[in-house]
Formats: structure tokens, sequence, C-alpha cells
């Protein structure tokens, strides 16, 4: 293969994928299913024209065959005035002698018509079973459409939702939150730390407090108790 062959395929096979990647599936699903009813449209419209022709040819024929009946009963007349003299012999012979003619042509004419009316006939039979097919096949690729729709709906949601939880665990959300978690029991320990501490200072003066005022004759911790002395003894308590 020339080089300009093998480079003419590569560019082939590329327009190839890129017209791949444009397209829609469903739109164009939804365009068949148009086309598709666009030819039932015309389908059906045929058909119209067919019966049309049927009924008309029928009719052709029913209207060839009384023809010919008529003919045979004025042939009749035509021999039944002769028989009672009031037409000559060799007129009224004559006469229903082309009646007769006549009849005959116009039977010929009634058979072809009503052979003509069959084949109009089966042919709409045949167009009417294509249109029944054509019909279930719209209604079926029409279902199909609409079954194929919501699954693609729900797939392209549950992709969205795995995408979200796939970026929640890749960006470390849950490693970030832990961290909060620490941050904030730490927060909170120490927290409780100083809550201890206040209440430990406010408890140390609130029973000396009471202590002054009687409520309470409990001796003071042992902390500073060099100082206590040298007060005690200031005081000639010792």
């Amino acid at each position: 293969m020339s080089f300009f062959k093998r480079l003419f395929k590569i560019g082939e096979a590329e327009a190839h994928a890129v017209l791949d990647k444009l397209e829609d599936p469903i739109k164009i699903t939804e365009q068949g299913i148009r086309d598709l009813k666009k030819d039932l449209q015309e389908s059906m419209t045929s058909l119209a024209e067919v019966k049309g022709v049927a009924i008309k040819t029928r009719k052709d024929a029913d209207n060839q065959k009384l023809l010919a009946e008529d003919y045979e009963r004025k042939a009749m007349l035509l021999l039944q005035k002769m028989q009672a003299g009031q037409l000559a012999p060799a007129d009224a012979e004559r006469l229903a002698t082309d009646a007769l003619s006549k009849k005959e042509q116009a039977a010929i004419e009634a058979a072809r018509l009503h052979q003509e009316a069959s084949n109009h006939e089966k042919m709409c039979d045949q167009l009417q079973t294509n249109i029944n097919k054509l019909k279930s096949n719209v209604s079926k690729y029409e279902n199909d459409l609409l079954t194929l729709k919501a699954r693609s709906k729900t797939a392209t949601a549950s992709r969205k939702i795995n995408e979200q939880l796939s970026k929640i665990d890749s960006s470390g959300t849950i490693s970030m939150l832990e961290k909060m978690k620490a941050k904030v029991e730490a927060e909170e320990s120490l927290a409780i730390a100083y809550g201890e501490m206040a209440s430990v200072e406010k408890s140390v003066d609130d029973e000396i407090n009471r202590a002054l005022a009687g409520s309470s004759t409990q001796a003071l911790p042992g902390a500073g108790s060099s100082q206590l002395d040298d007060l005690k003894k200031k005081m000639g308590i010792v």
C-alpha cells in the first residue's frame, strides 16, 4: 500500500471516530422513528388510493354485468315482439343479434374488470398487512425508546453520584473531617481543663470566705505551711 493510500485510510478512520463521538444514539433513534412514521403515512395514502381504484373497478365490473344482462333482456323482448307479430322477423333478429353481440362484449368487459378488481383487492390486502407490521414496529420502537431514555437518565444520574462519591474519597475529604474532629475534641478537652481550673480557684475562695464568715472551720490546704507558721508566730499563736 502506497504512502498516500495509508494516509487516506488513517484520515478516514479518524473521521469515523469523530462522527461516532458526535452521534447521539437517542436522537438517531428518534429520527429513525420519524422516518418510519413518514413511510407509514405514505403507505396509508397509497393504500387509500389503491382501495379507491379497487372499489371503482369492482363497481364498473358490476355495471358491465348489469349491462350484459340488460342487452340479453332486450334481445328477448325483440324476439317476443317478433313472435307477437309486432316486429318484422328480419329486423327483430338483426336487432336481437346486435343486442346479443353487445351483451357478449359487456360480459367480457365485466369479467376483465372483475379480475382487475380482484388484483387490486389482493394488492390492498398485502399493503394492509405491511402497514399493520409497520405500525407494530413503530409502536414497539417508541416503547423501546421510552425505556432506553429512562435507563439512560438513571445511568447518567448514577454515574454522577458515583463520580461525586469517588471525588470525595480521592480528595481526602474524609481525612480532613477526621482532622477537624481531632481538633474539635482537643478544643473541647482544653475547655474542660480551663473549666476545672476555674472551678478549683473559685472553690478555694469560697472556702476562705465561708471560714471568715464562720460557716466553716476546715483548715486551709498544707501548701505554703512555712508562711503560715511565720504568720502564727507574728500573731503570737505559737
